[in-house]
């Protein structure tokens, strides 16, 4: 096993009270908050229900931590934000428990990584998962913790690349574990369903690909779904036994498929960089048929996002709207490479720049409400998150910033 490190910044009893006061603090002073518990919300669909939040934020950070190196984003639950770091001086991932709203350290775990930087920065690449008492965090080496989130004690760990003889993908693995029922999803390469108490295992697919990007489910014919897309392209399992149902061939340079996939009702939208491009994939009676492809977007990274029948997401650093069709709608450049999420009609942006940008999502233009340079250097691969009025930035060297966006009223 791994050499492992450990440190709290307060006893199990305390976290757990400190924990309830957060929970009630937040419920009374911010209304129609949201939780952000796995890589790109509650639904993956990378929308928030949130509306108490201001479009204008301080100019000046609540507050501010360095958490090493990587493109990991954050997962937010109580009153507590997690996320993931490289430091390279120790040759360590580390995994982080803040305070949402002071950015007092709670916990902190790590283990040895390597930092894996070819043609990039290098560092973390996943996204922890929170699901009950449990934080689950997978890193690029297929190291697979089970935590307990209040205090970052250890449930139980697997090495994934022993124990099923992976093959790594060029860029290493970067899909986020996903939570489904009592089983944890991981996409590998071979996707692996395990109980989500013990790591046991519960079934195991052939190898579909390089894997870069997070499981996902839809619903067809009333039925639930498993989406992986990897190195192949798009596929559909049936996540009771893992049995491979259909596919949608989609083979990329570098075999590089990493965005992930956007549900809308019975239909998929993929879309893939290094001038790919992207398509609408149409899943019915569990099989699927491509409507159309296009260079149109280029998603490198994150994913776009659907919202009210359009779709908004970078082409490669040029930020667009397109309909269902593939017609673009607007087109915003000088943003560089940057990523998105949505809020209450909003588009939260953290630009290539550094800048967290919101504007509208509408299809009739884009129109920008408020423009801050938060941060400086690297680059910036991870979804900015907004919970109970605060955003959360980071970029590739590992400053992470809090933004307070809360309502005056």
């Amino acid at each position: 096993m791994n050499r492992t490190s450990h440190k709290h910044a307060a006893s199990r009893i305390g976290l757990i009270l400190l924990g309830g006061l957060l929970v009630t603090t937040t419920t009374t002073t911010t209304t129609n908050a949201d939780d952000w518990t796995q890589w790109r919300g509650a639904d993956a669909a990378g929308i928030s229900n949130e509306t108490a939040w201001s479009v204008n934020g301080k100019s000046e950070a609540l507050w501010s931590a360095s958490i090493g190196m990587g493109y990991s984003s954050f997962v937010i639950r109580d009153g507590l934000v997690y996320t993931m770091g490289f430091s390279e001086a120790k040759g360590e991932d580390s995994v982080f428990c803040f305070n949402a709203t002071t950015g007092e350290k709670i916990w902190e775990h790590s283990f040895p990584c390597k930092r894996h930087n070819l043609y990039h920065n290098g560092g973390t690449q996943c996204t922890p998962v929170l699901d009950g008492d449990h934080l689950y965090v997978l890193n690029r080496e297929g190291n697979l913790y089970c935590y307990d989130a209040a205090t970052g004690d250890i449930v139980w760990h697997k090495e994934l690349n022993e124990e099923y003889e992976l093959e790594y993908p060029t860029w290493m693995f970067s899909a986020s574990p996903f939570v489904l029922g009592d089983q944890l999803i991981i996409n590998v390469g071979r996707v692996l369903s395990l109980n989500k108490s013990n790591g046991m295992p519960k079934w195991t697919t052939r190898n579909t690909g390089f894997a870069y990007s997070t499981p996902m489910t839809m619903d067809v014919n009333g039925k639930r779904r498993l989406l992986i897309f990897n190195g192949d392209g798009l596929m559909l399992f049936d996540p009771s036994n893992g049995a491979e149902l259909s596919s949608f061939e989609w083979t990329t340079k570098h075999d590089i498929n990493a965005a992930s996939p956007v549900v809308m009702d019975d239909r998929v939208f993929i879309s893939s960089g290094y001038n790919h491009g992207c398509a609408m994939v149409e899943v019915t009676d569990d099989a699927m048929k491509g409507l159309w492809e296009s260079k149109v977007i280029r998603t490198h990274m994150t994913g776009c996002i659907a919202w009210n029948g359009f779709l908004y997401g970078f082409d490669e650093a040029t930020l667009k709207c397109i309909d269902t069709d593939g017609n673009v709608k607007w087109a915003e450049r000088g943003l560089g490479k940057g990523t998105l999420m949505l809020a209450d009609g909003k588009l939260i942006i953290i630009s290539g720049k550094g800048e967290l940008i919101i504007a509208d999502a509408s299809p009739g233009g884009f129109v920008e409400h408020s423009r801050q340079k938060v941060l400086e250097g690297g680059v910036y691969w991870a979804m900015p998150i907004l919970a109970n009025g605060l955003i959360y930035c980071r970029n590739s060297n590992g400053d992470m910033v809090c933004l307070d966006h809360r309502s005056s009223d």
